[in-house]
C-alpha cells in the first residue's frame, strides 16, 4: 500500500483525523496543540497521527492536499485547514456547526 493510499484511508475510515506534529498527549508543536486544544474544549472525537514517526507520512501529508504545513484535520474525509482555519473556524462557531452538520457530537458551546 502506497503512502497516499495509507493517508486516503485512514481520511475515510475516521470520522475526524488530525495529522499533527506529536500525538494529542504530547504535541510537538504548538500549532499542533493549540488544535488539539480546540478540538478537545469541543469535545469531538478524532484520532491523532503523528507525521513525525515518518518522513514518508510527513511528505506524503503534504502532497495529499496540496498543503505546505501541519497539522491537518479532516472531517468526513474532508480537509478543513491548519491551525490558522481552525481557531479562526473555532472562535466564529463554524468548526462546532461543521462538526453538527456532518453528524459529529460536540459539546455545546455556552
Amino acid at each position: 500500500m502506497s503512502i497516499q493510499d495509507w493517508i486516503k484511508n485512514e481520511v475515510e475510515t475516521n470520522d475526524v483525523v488530525l495529522f499533527m506534529k506529536g500525538t494529542p498527549n504530547f504535541p510537538q508543536c504548538g500549532f499542533s496543540g493549540q488544535v488539539v486544544q480546540i478540538l478537545d474544549y469541543v469535545g469531538a472525537p478524532y484520532k491523532g497521527i503523528n507525521v513525525l514517526e515518518d518522513d514518508e507520512l510527513r511528505n506524503g501529508i503534504k502532497e495529499f492536499t496540496n498543503w505546505p504545513t501541519i497539522p491537518q484535520l479532516y472531517v468526513k474525509g474532508e480537509f478543513v485547514g491548519g491551525c490558522d482555519i481552525i481557531r479562526e473556524m473555532f472562535q466564529n462557531q463554524e468548526l462546532q456547526s461543521l462538526m453538527t452538520e456532518k453528524g459529529i457530537e460536540v459539546k455545546q458551546s455556552a
